[in-house]
């Protein structure tokens, strides 16, 4: 199966480069190891059609170039609920600290519909041939004379191109090359933050936003735990109530009831018994993702080497391309990362 363009990856920045090349004429596929498309844009519809995100949720106004990419395909923002008092757990043995938080403060927004509205509305786009699901890349050869070939485990790929919009450490670590990819970028690679790697989101939905009544925000701090940080996520019309946070990342080795119970018992301290009064319980744990994660056995901070120099060039007689939230030189790891790294390699193909 031949093509001009190969995007791995079917997140935000693959199918954005996938929308933006096929309004250029340029024959492209995008293939994608999940049996979902969005990658760490993961909106789950729990009960009621309560939208819960467990992935990537937030943007600011200093997102402009999302934000002209919402406005393109006409998708409207709203503001993150904070009205009210938001509480702070500072330690075990102390009460929480009940805190207004200043209405001067830059507002974060959240999309209409859902994050996913922003992957649906490009996926729209492509034909049934153009995006193939279940589908990984095990290995790349590359020659000079002929290209690209890569193979999956059920078929095998020709294409001048190559895109990888993996997260750095994933791509180097879960494709075999030939030639062999650069030393220093294998280096640089396996030290570079997986961005929502480590991370444990979850939601519940209510029948009714109880906290509001209490005038709560929903909004909670935690260095106690098991919840980090907890939002209000009530959606866009206000018809449909959830509260969405972290929690600590230790939280994996934990079993999902145990999960359950304790943060259930959290809510209970802080809100009081409505919040034993859940209609569904969601969550996702982004380290047993395997097209996410890789673990690894030294530390790599947050935002480490995201928008490292090495990602601005391409290889392999420049027709290998690295992009991908982690590799923009500006907002690395966000929705905003994802779409500069886009609108960057599509350039390329513009010249």
């Amino acid at each position: 199966m031949k093509t001009k363009v190969l995007i791995i990856g079917a997140g935000l920045t693959g199918l954005l480069l996938a929308y933006r090349l096929k309004k250029e004429g340029i024959s492209f596929k995008i293939i994608e190891a999940r049996n979902r498309i969005g990658g760490r844009i993961h909106t789950v519809y729990s009960e009621k059609e309560t939208p819960i995100e467990m992935g990537a949720t937030w943007l600011s106004t200093q997102h402009c170039e999302l934000l002209a990419l919402l406005e393109e395909l006409k998708l409207p923002i709203f503001e993150q609920f904070m009205d009210g008092i938001a509480l702070f757990e500072s330690l075990s043995t102390a009460p929480p600290q009940q805190i207004e938080l200043p209405r001067n403060q830059q507002p974060s927004y959240r999309i209409k519909g859902g994050t996913h509205a922003i992957i649906n509305a490009l996926a729209k786009h492509l034909e049934t041939d153009e995006l193939i699901l279940n589908e990984k890349i095990t290995d790349i050869h590359y020659t000079t004379k002929v290209g690209f070939t890569l193979n999956s485990r059920q078929k095998q790929y020709h294409s001048e191109k190559v895109i990888s919009t993996l997260p750095p450490m994933l791509f180097v670590n879960s494709i075999q090359f030939s030639p062999a990819l650069p030393e220093e970028l294998i280096n640089i690679a396996n030290k570079t933050h997986t961005w929502m790697g480590d991370s444990i989101k979850f939601g519940l939905s209510y029948p009714t936003p109880f906290w509001k009544e209490k005038n709560y925000s929903g909004t909670i701090f935690s260095n106690v735990g098991p919840i980090t940080e907890l939002y209000d996520h009530s959606n866009y019309e206000n018809d449909r109530y959830a509260l969405k946070g972290f929690l600590q990342s230790g939280m994996y080795l934990e079993t999902k009831e145990n999960r359950i119970s304790k943060v259930t018992n959290q809510l209970q301290k802080l809100f009081g018994t409505g919040a034993s009064a859940y209609l569904k319980y969601e969550e996702s744990i982004w380290r047993e993702e395997s097209e996410t994660f890789v673990p690894t056995d030294h530390f790599v901070l947050p935002h480490q080497n995201n928008g490292h120099s090495i990602y601005q060039t391409s290889i392999y007689d420049k027709n290998l391309f690295i992009g991908g939230a982690e590799t923009a030189l500006q907002f690395g790891g966000y929705m905003e990362g994802a779409v500069k790294s886009a609108q960057s390699i599509y350039q390329e193909f513009k010249k």
